[in-house]
This record gives structure tokens, C-alpha cells and sequence, in this order.
């Protein structure tokens, strides 16, 4: 409360009248397609929620009790918050001519976005120490990567994604916004927020392009040199089927960074690059809805163990 009203502050000492509210455009300007949009996204979540609540079950299970799934409960965890922050009021665009969002509800929606992307892709990085050490450093991994080690990176992953969120988002919104106030995205994000702004961005776009540099290509490049020394490990591997499970183990990871990556890189680094606007939605839509969909099913289907421990809760719960 404190943070939204130190934003507030800021926002009404630089316009002449008090901003109270924005207008949402929605994913999709087309009235005819406002519906399958509907049911579309709506299956998507429920999706994301069922495969994400399972993948949370299943990791508690006791043959998983291993720091790479305790990361992956998180993961989802994370999936799930993501997905909900941004999702519902998604679905309320597609049935409601009423698109508007609070001030304050912008405010927190932009922060929790930002926070939890960039608390992933911070996770992303403590997944692929802890795939570097189980392969590099086989007989050592149960003695470093104890249980305060992995709440460690877990809770340092949470602080500094924090603190990107309040940096970023108290700095979008000490900018001047323009009448009607219309945001051209499906909810609160930087980028449609600063082509909405009337005054000069040129250096909040160059920090935009910094804060993308910190978040998103630091872990990257530690991520990148994590799994250069886990290839090189796996290439020493004399047993093929060996090799094949290692590398197996670490696909899934692999695919998941290029995902977040992808997407990310091509949203921040042009902020206000409004002619591919519309790419810039998809690419959106890609990582706060597909994306959490998508990770259970990399994560279980390239992975026996937790294929087995899942198809033996479905099983269960079937029964009951």
C-alpha cells in the first residue's frame, strides 16, 4: 500500500489531472472473434492450472524429493501466479464492453508481472547451477546442494526479482500519460505503457534495454556457461545410453530458457517499437499463457520419473 501510494504521488505531482483509471484493448480488436478468444484462453488456463497443480502434487512425492524437483515445484508455482495475474482480467475483455482497470490495479498488475518473470528466469538460472553440479560434481551434489542452499537460491531469486519489479514499475509510472488512456495490450505491461506516455522516454527506453540486459541475459550467459560445462561432462560419458539420459534431463531446461528468451528479448528491447505491436501481443501472450501451459508437459513427458509418479496420481485421484 505504501509503494501504490508513493506511485500515486508521483503520477498526480506531474499531470495537471488526477489519473484514476485506464482502458484495456483486449488481445484481438475483432468482434467475431471475441468469443472463441474466450473459450480458447479459457481452456488454455485450465489447463495450465491442472497440469501445474499436478506437476506441484507430484514432486512432493518421496522418490522426488531431489533440489531439481523442489525448483521445479517453484516453477510452477510460479506458472500459475503468472498466469493468474494476467489471465482473468484477459477473459473479461473478450465478454465486457467495460475494459477498464484501476489506476492502482495497473499499478499492481504491472509489478507482478515484472516481479514474477523476472524471479523465473532467476530460477531458470539456480535449475541449470543445480544440473551443473548433479553432472559435474556427482559424488559432492547431496553435500552442496543442501536444503539451505536451495531455500537460499530460492529466496535470493524472489529479493532481486523484487526489487527489478519496484524499480520498474515506480519509474513507468512517474510518466505522463496521454488522453484516452488507452493501453494497446491485454493487460498492464512497460511497453504499451510508454507509448502511452507524452513525455520524452528515450532514457527510460536505453534503461529498458539495461534492466532487459540484467534480467534476462545475465542468467542467460550463466545458464549458457553452466550447460557448456554439462556437454562437455556428457561427451566424457563412455555409455551412450548414459549420455542420452543426461542430456535428456537437461533438454527439457534447455527448451524451456529458449521459450522465455525468445519471447522476452523481442518484447523489451524495442519497448516502443508500436508498428509490431500486434507481434508484441502474441509474443505476450506466448509467455504469461503458453508458455505456463506448456512447461508440465516438457518437464513430464522428457522425464521418467516424473512420468511414472504422475501417471500413478492420475491414476489415484481417478479412483477417488
Amino acid at each position: 500500500m505504501v509503494f501504490l501510494s508513493l506511485v500515486s504521488e508521483e503520477q498526480d505531482a506531474g499531470n495537471h489531472t488526477l489519473l484514476t483509471e485506464f482502458v484495456l484493448s483486449g488481445l484481438s480488436s475483432h468482434p467475431e472473434l471475441q468469443h472463441l478468444l474466450f473459450f480458447t484462453i479459457c481452456l488454455v488456463y485450465t489447463t495450465t492450472l491442472i497440469g501445474n497443480l499436478l506437476i506441484c502434487k507430484v514432486t512432493v512425492h518421496p522418490t522426488l524429493h531431489t533440489p531439481m524437483y523442489f525448483f521445479l515445484r517453484v516453477l510452477s508455482f510460479l506458472d500459475i501466479s503468472t498466469a493468474s495475474v494476467v489471465v482473468p482480467k484477459m477473459l473479461v475483455t473478450f465478454v465486457s464492453e467495460d475494459r477498464r482497470i484501476s489506476y492502482k490495479g495497473c499499478v499492481t498488475q504491472l509489478y507482478c508481472v515484472v516481479f514474477l518473470a523476472s524471479t523465473e528466469w532467476y530460477l531458470l538460472a539456480a535449475m541449470a547451477y543445480d544440473r551443473y553440479v548433479a553432472i559435474c560434481s556427482p559424488l559432492r551434489y547431496a553435500a552442496i546442494m543442501n536444503t539451505r542452499l536451495c531455500l537460499s537460491l530460492v529466496l535470493l531469486c524472489c529479493c532481486s526479482g523484487s526489487v527489478v519489479s519496484v524499480v520498474q514499475t515506480a519509474w513507468v509510472f512517474t510518466l505522463s500519460f496521454c488522453e484516452p488512456r488507452k493501453i494497446d495490450y491485454f493487460f498492464c505491461d512497460i511497453p504499451p505503457l510508454i507509448v502511452l506516455s507524452c513525455t520524452d522516454t528515450s532514457l527510460y527506453e536505453k534503461q529498458i534495454v539495461s534492466a532487459t540486459a540484467l534480467v534476462i541475459f545475465t542468467p542467460f550467459c550463466l545458464i549458457l556457461l553452466s550447460y557448456v560445462c554439462i556437454i562437455s561432462s556428457i561427451l566424457k560419458i563412455s555409455s551412450a545410453e548414459s549420455r542420452h539420459k543426461t542430456f535428456s534431463t537437461c533438454s527439457s531446461h534447455l527448451t524451456v530458457v529458449t521459450l522465455y528468451c525468445a519471447s522476452g528479448t523481442l518484447i523489451y528491447l524495442q519497448p516502443k517499437s508500436s508498428n509490431s505491436q500486434g507481434a508484441k501481443k502474441i509474443l505476450a501472450l506466448i509467455y504469461t499463457t503458453v508458455i505456463p501451459t506448456l512447461n508440465p508437459l516438457i518437464y513430464s513427458l522428457r522425464n521418467k520419473e516424473v512420468k511414472e509418479v504422475l501417471i500413478r496420481t492420475v491414476a489415484v485421484l481417478m479412483k477417488k
